[in-house]
């Protein structure tokens, strides 16, 4: 089983990394022919930096639009960083002291991203305009992530489950070396769907996550008068 699980690993990352480097480059090769930054906009670089920061981190147009979509989304998508940050520690010798510092805090984030989760799946279901455009694959994506964290909360306050093996297990894989990894339900479950969230992140509505970097309403300077916007192959047919 530990054999399987480090096979597993190692071509979720692999998806996970070249299929995230694909997007990204797709992306950055997208073409923008118009000049369509969403107003009131930003007329200077310094000002779209900070636009794209407030968009990021406080998720400022969703605020704009629906307050109660805007608590759930943000509470899960802060919580998950926190997690994330949390889990570190599996794959750090010796961890990083910033890590020790929130420990305590990612167990705290892990119900909070269930609360926000648990938020947008209900708000899927119950409002009439959001369930008419909802496609099967939204429903599944927030299930798979509320599992996740069900069974990573169940590891530590049900079936405790040796952490310290986990991390010999993943700091071993880093280095292509396959040790042993404890065979509990709740870490069997957890890191089956983690696997699968991996795989198939780079082809699912997930990645809006490199996806707003290059929203052209987003990152535009609003200088349409100042300065003629040229795609690069309109500019090519110009010359």
């Amino acid at each position: 089983m530990s054999t399987v699980y480090a096979l597993l690993f190692i071509v979720a990352t692999l998806v996970l990394v070249i299929g995230l480097a694909r997007k990204i480059v797709q992306y950055a090769k997208t073409p923008a022919p118009l000049k369509i930054a969403t107003t009131p906009a930003p007329v200077t670089q310094a000002g779209v930096v900070m636009r794209m920061f407030r968009e990021v981190v406080f998720f400022e147009s969703l605020f704009k639009g629906t307050k109660w979509t805007w608590i759930f989304a943000w509470l899960f998508h802060m919580a998950l960083f926190v997690v994330l940050l949390r889990h570190l520690r599996y794959f750090t010798d010796p961890v990083w002291l910033p890590i020790e510092l929130i420990q305590p805090f990612g167990v705290y984030a892990g119900f909070a991203m269930l609360a926000g989760l648990a938020g947008l799946l209900v708000r899927r279901i119950f409002v009439d305009r959001v369930r008419y455009i909802s496609a099967p694959s939204d429903y599944l994506w927030l299930l798979v992530l509320i599992f996740i964290g069900i069974s990573g909360l169940m590891m530590k306050f049900v079936a405790h489950t040796d952490i310290v093996m986990v991390k010999q297990f993943f700091t071993g894989l880093m280095g292509f070396s396959i040790g042993t990894l404890p065979i509990d339900f709740p870490l069997v479950v957890h890191l089956t769907l983690v696997a699968l969230l991996m795989i198939l992140f780079p082809f699912s509505k997930l990645l809006h996550v490199p996806g707003i970097f290059f929203s052209p309403s987003r990152n535009q300077v609003d200088n349409p008068r100042e300065k003629r916007h040229l795609a690069p192959w309109a500019k090519a047919m110009e010359e």
